[in-house]
């Protein structure tokens, strides 16, 4: 009887069988195969089934019963809650008060001369120039009560993120547990979390502040850990070399080296805490925000437009000033530093009390531009012109009806024909084949969870939307940042208009939109576009740009073609940005779906913005944890996820 010697050798695999994602192909057809007879033959229809299906709405009525119930009674309310509502009303009324005492000359003097001592004349004279704009707009009152909320909003957001980002900075078990809540915290729609805030504050200040630190605090939080977690060992242990404690190594070693992660997570505190302007305007927040969404009810583009303005004007701005105090962080501070900001500080003085000698606290209404009425007639042309009636290519109902007809409907009538079990699996093959089995494990719980929600339905309604919005903004964000990245010329002239679009609030480019394109599904897309396009754009233009130069004179060098060049080297090279550009054109779009609720998108939208209306606290916020499952799905299926191996293969 013959035996292997053990040195016999091992029947080596084809080659085409040593491929990670061939292998990982045949085992998932091996898997369908023995599934899908299986779960066909259990459940033959293609809906989530009722047995397996959770009713959330009997605990959730109950605790919104108890919540007006108790709200003027309770202790948690009248000794805690109440006593931070009250903190809130004092700093927001205080601060507003003082922007009023200083009036317009003495404001715009301090914003200007802060700009000029942070970076320059040229700064300090575009910041004038857009303080002055939103008097000229006869927007300065309601300028100045967005700015004081969001000067309390912002400071609370940034106390927060701080605590939250020292946190998860300092300990790996709690940067662990704080990641899903803040996750959670960015994803989870505006308008489903508007009502549990309405149903314990009340509609008033203190809930609009209290909505937008929530949704403004997540990026302060994952910078601050980010900045922590990035500080040089080196400098970390000579400093713990000279018998330091844990908490003088924190103040003089890795703060200062986070500084600049600090200053951009403030920075997109800032944006964020800006953006939810018009939201927080639902519950009561006033401003500009309140002037938008106004226009908004009575279709005023003119209006709308006046007030966004100087939403975007107040987020470009901001933007710019704590831009350009990150750029001189690390370079030697000034010889007459102090001094400088004392002169800051008198000039500030003394243009406000001239200004109070000379009576002229308040923009005159005389220096008011009327905008809406020119405004409103271009729009107005427009919708006559190219709403119906265009030769050739038809007007832009025209194009409303076909995208809906041949993309929406297919999309969304194919995903409901699916059986509920073939779509986890596809949910499952995909995550895989781009990841690990933990990335798979994740989709598929996320999305299994939209079912047992009981909203398994309008949640693929809603996923059609998505997808069908996502493949327009990659198409146009592709094209236009290789133009951008191919050009200076059309950097420069792009850059301007994605600002603007990328601060203006979504209500404000809704209302035109929804002129040229009616009430329903495909407006609703077309809003997602403009909102999720600029991000889309700008990492694929840093992208393509940030490809190694020598990578390029060396194809240069072989005689490759422009086009050459982009297929074979810069686009493969910029695939780590290209999946980040896909990543948030995904997240963007989804987080416009609640406002395509609001102009006939329907779907989970508008549940959510339904259980706001109606004070149904179980429908907005079922509806809001299937838009979380949706997102953290979707980011799992489009966000690679590399396998780390002892041998790094």
């Amino acid at each position: 009887m013959a035996t292997v010697t053990a040195n016999a050798p091992r029947t080596a695999l084809p080659g085409f069988l040593k491929q990670p994602v061939v292998r990982k192909l045949l085992l998932l057809a091996l898997a369908a195969a023995v599934l899908v007879p299986l779960a066909a033959a259990r459940w033959a229809s293609g809906s989530w089934p009722g047995a397996l299906t959770v009713d959330v709405s009997g605990p959730l009525t109950k605790v919104s019963d108890w919540i007006i119930d108790n709200r003027d009674s309770h202790p948690l309310f009248l000794y805690f809650l109440g006593h931070i509502s009250n903190a809130v009303v004092i700093c927001v009324r205080a601060v507003y008060l003082v922007l009023l005492a200083a009036g317009w000359a003495g404001v715009t003097a301090a914003a200007s001369l802060v700009a000029w001592r942070v970076a320059g004349p040229r700064l300090a004279a575009g910041t004038g120039v857009a303080f002055l704009a939103c008097g000229f707009l006869g927007m300065w009152v309601p300028t100045m009560q967005t700015l004081a909320l969001m000067v309390v909003a912002v400071l609370a957001s940034v106390v927060v993120g701080v605590l939250l980002g020292l946190a998860a900075g300092l300990s790996d078990r709690l940067d662990r547990m704080l990641r899903p809540v803040l996750d959670t915290m960015q994803v989870l729609p505006a308008f489903a979390y508007l009502l549990p805030v309405v149903l314990v504050f009340g509609i008033g200040v203190p809930a609009a502040v209290l909505a937008t630190v929530v949704y403004a605090a997540p990026p302060m939080a994952r910078l601050t850990a980010l900045g922590l977690r990035g500080a040089d060992k080196e400098v970390l242990e000579a400093v713990e070399s000279l018998g330091t404690t844990a908490r003088q190594r924190l103040l003089t070693a890795r703060i200062p080296l986070a500084r600049k992660e600090l200053l951009l997570g403030l920075n997109q505190t800032i944006m964020m805490a800006l953006s939810m302007a018009v939201i927080a305007s639902v519950i009561g927040a006033g401003g500009l925000g309140d002037r938008v969404y106004q226009a908004l009810a009575s279709v005023d583009v003119g209006a709308a437009l006046a007030a966004g303005i100087p939403i975007v004007l107040l987020a470009v701005v901001l933007d710019r000033v704590t831009g350009a105090a990150g750029e001189k962080l690390g370079e030697e501070p000034h010889p007459n530093g102090r001094r400088l900001w004392l002169y800051v500080l008198a000039g500030t003085v003394a243009v406000a009390v001239a200004g109070r000698l000379a009576g002229r606290l308040d923009w005159p209404d005389a220096w008011a531009l009327n905008i809406s009425e020119p405004v409103n007639r271009a729009v107005d042309w427009m919708t006559d012109h190219l709403y119906t009636g265009v030769p050739v290519v038809g007007g832009t109902a025209d194009w409303a009806a076909h995208f809906t007809t041949w993309v929406l409907d297919p999309v969304r009538d194919g995903l409901l024909w699916l059986p509920w079990w073939s779509v986890l699996l596809v949910v499952a093959a995909l995550a895989w084949l781009i990841g690990t089995w933990r990335t798979a494990l994740t989709a598929v719980l996320a999305m299994a969870a939209i079912g047992v929600l009981g909203v398994w339905k309008p949640s693929l309604d809603t996923l059609s939307q998505v997808l069908a919005a996502v493949a327009v903004t990659l198409v146009l964000g592709f094209a236009t940042g290789i133009a951008a990245a191919r050009s200076d010329r059309v950097e420069r002239l792009l850059r301007p208009v994605l600002d603007v679009f990328q601060t203006m609030p979504q209500f404000v480019y809704l209302i035109p939109v929804v002129a040229l394109f009616g009430v329903g599904r495909a407006p609703a897309v077309a809003a997602a576009v403009v909102y999720a396009l600029p991000a889309v754009v700008r990492i694929t233009t840093q992208g393509l740009r940030q490809v190694d130069p020598a990578a390029l004179e060396s194809s240069r060098s072989l005689g490759a073609t422009p086009a050459q060049q982009l297929r074979q080297v810069q686009l493969p090279l910029a695939r780590p940005a290209l999946l980040l550009a896909v990543n948030q054109g995904v997240v963007l779009v989804l987080a416009v779906v609640i406002i395509g609720g609001l102009v006939g998108g329907g779907a989970l939208g508008y549940e959510v913005v339904a259980g706001l209306a109606r004070g149904d606290l179980a429908t907005g916020l079922v509806a809001g944890a299937a838009i979380v499952c949706l997102g953290l799905m979707l980011d799992r299926v489009t966000q690679p996820t590399e396998r780390r191996t002892k041998k790094g293969a």
